[in-house]
């Protein structure tokens, strides 16, 4: 044992002011489909409904044991250390400014203020994330206050160990596998640290969203690096640059222990874990229950333990969900038909379509050709397979068509 999960523990006690332990529960149907013994750590169900209030109320803790005169607390979020710290505030008795992009979903918004009530401030700056950490540290720069990192801090590291103080005493034992997501480390940094401090001798996966791999890279050069891009789709994970302080704690990680998750393919899993287990995640929050398909073989006969690190979806996004999650079961294409401008050419075109294929979309781009016109189609199917049939017949019909659904290019301006 060491001074880490010393302090690990102190903080898992201190947060039973706040809320009981979250659940971790062993789900029968990912069992059953994987032949593995798998458990979801539910982060989901926090007061919060993510893990991000553990960090939050230890760093504000801790300040406030060394400067009980401190009021004024700041942090940048994405949304779930916004409501973390908000629920910290409040509980506290303290005032916090709390920076958000422009770009995060309103329930998450929403449910800050709720946790907050007057005792924060919300201000929406930047289209990502590290836009918005920007202007909050420069804000603590001209107010004095004082800044809570939603990652990259020694005390929110040690309040996110809590996750695996609890489960390594819920289990009973140590698991074979333990499955977490990445964003910017706060999380897979302390469970990391206090699983190797307390002699746990769990493999460990670390799973990042495609569009913001910031561990995948850091580790290829050594050291933390700013993405050039991101893709905000996964928020909760979506950070362009891992910590300083994380990246400490992950730097031996073997490449082979980070995989990368597309995001369409996570859409895939959160609605698989709606539909059928009726459990609602962010796609953040999906992350570690995404990659079990990739680790069959790696986890058959074995106790693995997935963190399902967040739930606060917004059924706003639904419809994008489904959108992302059927182009990536190929059960959804756009096309660009060419269609003549003559009578019977539209009876001609359905026609060809299948039992069980449906048009979603149907839109004339182009009107002024005499003799043909371009037709942006959205046709979804029951199987993947109903496609190549299709083109089949389409080809055979004299049709001409593209295929732009995986043109990022024109189905950015066009779908």
């Amino acid at each position: 044992m060491s001074g880490f999960t010393d302090a690990a523990e102190a903080t898992t006690d201190a947060l039973r002011e706040l809320f009981p332990a979250t659940p971790l529960l062993r789900n029968d149907h990912l069992s059953e489909r994987f032949g593995a013994d798998i458990w979801l750590k539910r982060e989901d169900l926090s007061p919060v409904r993510s893990y991000k209030i553990r960090g939050a109320f230890n760093a504000m803790r801790k300040r406030l044991a060394t400067h009980p005169g401190q009021r004024q607390f700041v942090c940048a979020s994405a949304g779930n250390h916004a409501q973390g710290v908000a629920f910290a505030c409040r509980h506290f008795g303290v005032q916090g400014t709390i920076f958000m992009p422009v770009t995060t979903p309103q329930q998450k918004i929403m449910k800050t203020r709720t946790f907050g009530g007057d005792m924060v401030d919300i201000r929406l700056v930047g289209d990502i994330f590290d836009q918005s950490l920007a202007a909050a540290q420069a804000f603590c720069a001209e107010q004095g206050a004082h800044f809570l990192s939603p990652f990259d801090d020694a005390d929110v590291i040690e309040g996110q160990a809590s996750v695996a103080v609890e489960m390594l005493a819920q289990l009973g034992r140590a698991p074979d596998m333990v499955i977490l997501p990445v964003g910017g480390g706060g999380l897979s940094a302390g469970v990391t640290r206090y699983l190797h401090d307390s002699g746990a001798r769990s493999d460990l996966r670390y799973v990042e969203p495609q569009g913001g791999a910031s561990l995948k890279a850091a580790l290829n050069a050594g050291g933390p690096v700013t993405l050039e891009r991101i893709d905000s789709f996964v928020d909760g994970a979506s950070v362009a640059r891992l910590g300083a302080q994380t990246f400490a704690q992950l730097q031996d990680v073997a490449p082979r222990q980070v995989i990368v998750a597309p995001e369409n393919r996570i859409c895939v899993t959160m609605l698989e874990m709606l539909n059928v287990e009726g459990i609602v995640l962010e796609p953040a929050g999906a992350l570690a229950v995404d990659v079990l398909p990739e680790l069959q073989a790696d986890i058959k006969g074995k106790t693995v333990i997935c963190v399902t690190s967040g739930g606060n979806f917004d059924f706003e996004r639904l419809p994008e969900v489904k959108e992302r999650a059927m182009r990536h079961e190929g059960t959804k294409k756009y096309l660009m038909l060419r269609l003549p401008q003559r009578p019977g050419a539209l009876r001609d075109f359905l026609q060809t379509l299948g039992p069980e294929d449906d048009i979603a979309r149907f839109e004339y781009l182009k009107k002024t050709a005499r003799n043909f016109g371009t037709v942006l189609i959205g046709i979804e199917t029951a199987h993947s397979a109903n496609f190549e049939a299709l083109f089949t017949r389409l080809e055979q019909t004299g049709f001409t068509f593209t295929d732009i659904t995986d043109d990022e290019v024109i189905a950015g301006f066009v779908i």
